[in-house]
């Protein structure tokens, strides 16, 4: 848990400085437990968001665009009702704790100045908002209102008179001083010592053990935590997020982590946009990943059923093409119709084809010639169903085509509203049951945003996200003299090398080709391999068959290049 009293402290400290005397104009609820506080201040307009959320509670302020609800809940009017238009008088940290504490002066409806509190309190499931009325101390409105039911002791609900949460006993992180006596274990130091985090406990210890004697300690413990106060009162503390391989946040705080070290570190100027980032990375990340897992399993389910298909078309059109036999019992039949006595279950005949003795099965309930005319009928039969498996195994092939590249897609989807367009893109093509309610939902036009590089010399590269994307690119976006790569045969997104008027693929250096074709390769399912096959072709040459699924064209004139997945820039 980063937000500890640490981080509540600094952002504290940055948050009076920045917002105090600021007016509230507008607030807004986003989230069932987000609010959204627009503030005008001699320096500017800010935006201060609150969470409650128990995955992601923090106060900060955030430059990140939130989509608000079509009709405001009951708690955001209450609060434009008693805050709007109001002004921030104080703003502090509630002892050492995780909890704010902000006062505003607003005007009630007879226009007189009252004074309110809205406090934050920061406690992963039992985070909440509470408005409070300072003169009585009674409970206004909580964003989620705690019964007699839930807990005993403390009560969040309309006029109830405020109590904080209960106090805990032990030593403030502010009253800790350099000579304060620490026990030498990290669980221990955070029984003792109020409001910090597990991290910061075992970064007090981190090299206060001598080399030879992990038994004996060289520095003093609480000497870390003064000088990380010490860094944030005199400004020289430098926020930073630790992200891992995969660009998702691990950790953040205002000051160095040894158990984190090996990760890559952002650092910012400010607390508030460290918070912002880690927590809108990771909050995106996660919701990413939940909203997309139930639609991958069912696109997964249907890849399956596609290939369960297959391997049976497969097996029936192989049963199709070894039906020859049938005609053969047929023409031989009819030519030894004397050697077959009646109710006989075979005869054995002379193929005249080869010369061999051949038995053949009859059924002896009917006679010689109509067991004749049941092989020819059989035979007859598996040749038309020939022509019909192939043509069923060719559409199957398309959709299992289809399917693999939506998985792609879906996998390497990085926010919520591209998985909304594959969703919409998936229900268009019935493979997933339109939600309920879908007439009365608005329809928002997803407007095309392709991912953009450019080339060593300038060239400009676009890479559709989706399906539906790779369709307004290259049929409708880009000219017949661009350039379109495709990984080959390989689920992968639809590349573009734009070029200018007047210049032709012939014009393309060979090394700006394997630069363009690594961009390809590198937004397919086979980004993790090497020597991956490229096609590329002019657009003039990629058509769309009438009917087809999103993303699948046909292409001609191509030529394959052979390179490994890589970004314009990267080392790898």
């Amino acid at each position: 848990m980063a937000y500890d009293g640490i981080i509540t402290y600094a952002a504290a400290k940055e948050l009076k400085e920045r917002i105090v005397l600021g007016k509230i104009e507008k607030v807004y609820q986003p989230g069932p437990e987000d609010l959204l506080v627009h503030i005008h201040t001699a320096r500017g307009n800010v935006r201060l968001f609150i969470s409650c959320n128990s995955q992601a509670a923090r106060v900060c302020l955030t430059g990140g665009s939130y989509t608000n609800p079509d009709q405001p809940p009951t708690f955001c009017m209450l609060l434009r009702k008693h805050l709007q238009g109001g002004r921030i008088t104080a703003l502090r940290q509630k002892d050492s704790e995780r909890i704010f504490e902000i006062d505003i002066e607003a005007q009630n409806e007879l226009g007189f100045s009252v004074c309110r509190r809205l406090i934050v309190e920061i406690m992963s499931k039992h985070s909440n908002i509470v408005l409070i009325d300072l003169e009585s101390g009674k409970i206004i409105d909580s964003i989620k209102r705690i019964s007699i039911d839930v807990n005993r002791y403390r009560q969040l609900l309309p006029g109830v008179v405020y109590k904080y949460p209960p106090a805990q006993d032990k030593l403030p992180f502010t009253e800790v001083t350099a000579d304060t006596e620490l026990p030498h274990d990290d669980r221990a130091i955070m029984s003792r010592i109020a409001g910090i985090s597990p991290s910061i406990s075992r970064e007090m210890l981190a090299g206060c053990y001598t080399t030879h004697d992990a038994s004996v300690i060289s520095v003093v413990p609480a000497r870390r935590l003064v000088d990380i106060l010490a860094s944030i009162d005199d400004g020289s503390a430098r926020p930073r997020v630790y992200v891992d391989g995969e660009g998702t946040p691990r950790e953040f705080h205002i000051t160095p982590l040894s158990e984190f070290e090996e990760l890559s570190t952002i650092y910012f100027d400010t607390v508030s946009e460290c918070i912002d980032y880690y927590y809108s990375n990771r909050v995106a990340s996660n919701m990413v990943r939940q909203k997309s897992m139930p639609m991958l399993k069912s696109v997964q389910a249907s890849l399956s059923k596609a290939l369960l298909k297959k391997k049976k078309l497969s097996e029936d059109l192989l049963n199709a093409e070894n039906s020859d036999k049938y005609r053969l019992f047929g023409e031989l039949l009819t030519a030894n119709l004397h050697l077959v006595k009646p109710g006989s279950r075979s005869v054995k005949v002379i193929n005249y084809y080869d010369g061999q003795e051949i038995s053949i099965p009859l059924d002896e309930k009917i006679s010689a010639p109509a067991n004749a005319q049941k092989y020819f009928k059989k035979y007859s039969k598996a040749r038309t169903a020939i022509h019909e498996k192939q043509s069923q195994l060719e559409d199957n092939e398309k959709d299992i085509a289809y399917l693999e590249s939506v998985i792609q897609n879906i996998e390497s989807a990085g926010d919520v509203p591209l998985l909304d367009s594959i969703r919409d893109e998936l229900e268009q093509t019935g493979y997933l049951r339109r939600r309920q309610k879908a007439s009365q939902r608005k329809k928002k036009n997803h407007k095309p945003e392709p991912i953009r590089y450019t080339l060593n010399d300038g060239t400009p590269v676009l890479v559709g996200r989706n399906n539906t994307e790779n369709d307004w690119l290259t049929m409708k976006f880009a000219s017949k003299t661009d350039v379109w790569m495709h990984t080959k045969d390989i689920p992968g997104s639809h590349v573009i090398v734009r070029l200018e008027d007047g210049r032709s693929i012939n014009d393309l250096p060979a090394e700006l080709i394997y630069e363009a074709a690594s961009i390809a390769a590198y937004h397919s399912k086979a980004s993790g391999s090497d020597n991956v096959p490229v096609d590329y072709v002019p657009v003039r040459y990629v058509k769309k068959p009438n009917g087809s699924k999103p993303g699948m064209v046909i292409f001609t004139h191509n030529q394959t290049v052979y390179v490994t997945p890589k970004l314009p820039g990267s080392k790898k």
